[in-house]
């Protein structure tokens, strides 16, 4: 693709932004509006300032609302694990992880392509589970767009390729740039098949922003320390000091035999 072409979609989407934004803004103030009017019979004028004024200043949530929309392929409990490789393999690798996590970067360079030549040989499934608690103690939401992003890639069979890509150009934890839509679709450009019309939709929709929450929450309640979190076989072994990529593939490998 061109890079006119490419600019010439930016500004598009920007234009489309800011007009759903301008439209976001008349309907919050349309609604402050008919629920002051629908109180000021009962509670004066003072409360109906007070209304809106709480209504001006709160966020909808309208982001991370509306139903939860699993990635196409999920598993497991509530459909909140993305696979990767083939059912078979005899042993399971179950990670949680967080795109704005610089630990989960290191670990994913350190050990990825072990893990690809395990799952491309059929020895190992992997499990992963997308949190956003960068967002919850950094702000901001691009814990949460990443990882909608990477469920639209999971509906379009791209998701380990972008995965990737999104750990490998990681922002430093304080830059939330990941917040940025145009940021997300710009790197799909990176993997062949990925930057499409259903992909940018799904990006810029959030279709997977209430499945992206579920996943966190039971990230959250599940007791974990943080993130990464890698089990194999149900044992922690991002907690094994002792732990590289040559140990995993030997333990995967044994299970094998």
């Amino acid at each position: 693709m061109s890079e006119k072409n490419r600019e010439g979609r930016r500004t598009a989407r920007q234009k489309l932004a800011a007009e759903r934004e301008k439209q976001k803004s008349r309907d919050k103030r349309r609604r402050a509006l008919i629920v002051g009017a629908s109180v000021v019979g009962v509670l004066g004028l003072a409360a109906v300032i007070g209304v809106i004024a709480a209504n001006a200043g709160k966020d909808d949530g309208s982001e991370s609302s509306g139903p939860v929309v699993a990635p196409s392929g999920a598993q497991g409990k509530d459909s909140l694990a993305i696979p990767v490789g083939q059912e078979s393999a005899k042993s399971t690798l179950v990670i949680w992880e967080d795109f704005r996590c610089p630990a989960c970067k290191a670990f994913e360079l350190a050990y990825r392509d072990t893990i690809h030549e395990l799952t491309d040989a059929g020895q190992l499934k992997v499990e992963y589970h997308l949190a956003t608690i960068i967002d919850g103690n950094m702000g901001g939401t691009g814990s949460r767009k990443a990882a909608n992003a990477a469920a639209c890639a999971q509906d379009a069979g791209k998701f380990p390729a972008y995965h990737d890509v999104l750990f490998t150009d990681q922002p430093a934890e304080t830059d939330d740039a990941y917040a940025d839509e145009d940021k997300l679709l710009d790197l799909a450009g990176k993997v062949d098949g990925l930057d499409t019309t259903a992909f940018q939709e799904c990006v810029e929709n959030g279709t997977h922003n209430s499945w992206v929450e579920k996943s966190n929450e039971a990230f959250r309640s599940g007791g974990f320390s943080g993130t990464p979190t890698v089990l194999l076989d149900g044992k922690n072994v991002y907690q094994d000091r002792s732990m590289t990529p040559a140990k995993l593939k030997q333990l995967v490998e044994d299970a094998n035999k």
